[in-house]
């Protein structure tokens, strides 16, 4: 199956609620007025694409159309498909760091697929023949070590861990010196899940943070933040908590074949202003993708 194929899969939920709510509103209308940005605007809300983002997107449509004399509701379609894009846009600059050598901060809550999709970043990075070190700094919960070394053998790669309860700072160390030894392109760092002290995660963050820039100077430093596509509104609310906290440069979006709330990527990455980089359409080891605003909003709409 190709890429696109298996985000058009992935999106299915989403694009069947989302289609059927907009093709009701451009072929339920004669003419461009008032009631018919209303339904449009009421579509794009429940698609979780959120008040500030619609009203974003609406206002830059509204223009787009007066601008272009469109009268038929039927043309504001493609037209509203390119204004999404170009709210989704991803610098090309955005993977630059796949070409350094780098360390991957992976931070979020529990339960949202983050040891997931370290493991699968680990896959894809050995892949395309980088050298991959995983770090297992979230020692706060007892399983997580476990888990990304079940994780590590799937994708073939080296992991550096310890006991629950061991300093993270001491676990980034021993995988930098690794790193350093074994030559890795690519350090992927787990760190501990939990937001309900926002102290502690950002004095735990700060000391990876002066660890990696004391020891590892020559490396480049992305920080993803992981979030549930399938929480709509509260994927965007725990991106903005974490961003408050640690230099976010780029989302891991999970879960979204398993839901109707794909809208939340236009969300955000429109309203924090922080891009999108992977997505999760699967379950399968292989089944974290690139983003792509074109291919995504395309799989989003096609019908």
């Amino acid at each position: 199956m190709s890429i696109f194929s298996k985000l058009k899969q992935g999106l299915s939920k989403t694009r069947a609620k989302f289609t059927s709510g907009l093709t009701s509103v451009f072929k339920g209308y004669m003419i461009i007025d008032d009631d018919f940005y209303e339904e449009l605007e009421e579509t794009l809300i429940l698609s979780d694409m959120g008040v500030a983002t619609t009203e974003k997107v609406l206002e830059e449509l509204q223009e787009r159309v007066k601008e272009n004399k469109i009268k038929d509701p039927e043309e504001c379609r493609q037209l509203l498909i390119d204004t999404i894009k170009e709210q989704m846009k991803v610098d090309e600059n955005a993977y630059a760091y796949e070409n350094e050598k780098s360390v991957i901060l992976v931070i979020g809550v529990n339960g949202v697929g983050k040891t997931t999709s370290i493991g699968k970043l680990a896959y894809n990075y050995k892949q395309m023949g980088k050298k991959v070190i995983m770090a297992a700094a979230d020692t706060f919960r007892a399983a997580a070590g476990e888990q990304l070394t079940t994780w590590a053998k799937r994708a073939g790669v080296d992991i550096i861990g310890a006991q629950t309860g061991a300093d993270p700072g001491s676990v980034v160390y021993d995988a930098i010196a690794a790193s350093k030894a074994r030559k890795a392109d690519i350090m992927l760092c787990d760190t501990a899940g939990r937001l309900h002290n926002k102290k502690n995660l950002m004095d735990e963050l700060h000391k990876i943070y002066r660890i990696i820039e004391k020891e590892y100077p020559e490396a480049h430093i992305e920080t993803f933040i992981v979030v549930d596509s399938t929480t709509g509104q509260n994927a965007l609310i725990q991106a903005r908590q974490f961003a408050e906290v640690a230099p976010v440069t780029g989302i891991i979006l999970t879960k979204l074949d398993g839901t109707a709330k794909g809208g939340i990527a236009v969300a955000i990455q429109s309203e924090l202003d922080i891009p999108v980089k992977f997505i999760g359409v699967g379950e399968g080891i292989e089944d974290l993708q690139k983003f792509d605003a074109d291919s995504f909003i395309n799989a989003m709409f096609e019908e």
